[in-house]
């Protein structure tokens, strides 16, 4: 794994209605391949990115963005560091331990509908591919 190049702010996207203070977890199905448990928690230093999680995360409530503090060690994200992208211009990490939340993101920028569908559409081309493996 390559060095983690951020020292943060963290973002974390998801459709959860989360506190100051709550804790974010690994051990929750992945949103772009439900059958998997995912062993890790994943993060980014990107406000936007995080928003595009939170706009693909499963469920009907409200995507939101919020700002998140490592508790432990992370790693640069191998689903996209380097397998896809070299370096991590995705700015994207995972980590074991939790994440804490400390605050909210008001201002990030929401996909228009149709780049959500379009989005949407590729994930489904790579679910159809044996290649769209998660490295777990």
């Amino acid at each position: 794994m390559s060095e983690v190049l951020d020292e943060g702010p963290f973002f974390h996207g998801t459709k959860a209605d989360l506190r100051v203070g709550d804790l974010l977890t690994a051990g929750f199905r992945s949103n772009y391949r439900p059958e998997i448990l995912m062993n890790h928690i994943y993060f980014t230093a990107l406000p936007d990115g995080a928003g595009l999680a939170a706009e693909l995360a499963a469920g009907e409530r409200a995507p939101r963005v919020y700002v998140v503090e490592p508790t432990g060690a992370f790693d640069n994200d191998p689903n996209v560091t380097d397998k896809k992208f070299p370096g991590n211009p995705t700015r994207s990490y995972r980590s074991t331990e939790p994440l804490r939340v400390v605050g909210e993101v008001e201002d990030w920028t929401r996909l228009t509908p149709q780049a959500l569908q379009s989005w949407r559409d590729r994930l489904a081309v790579l679910l159809a591919d044996e290649r769209g493996e998660i490295i777990n």
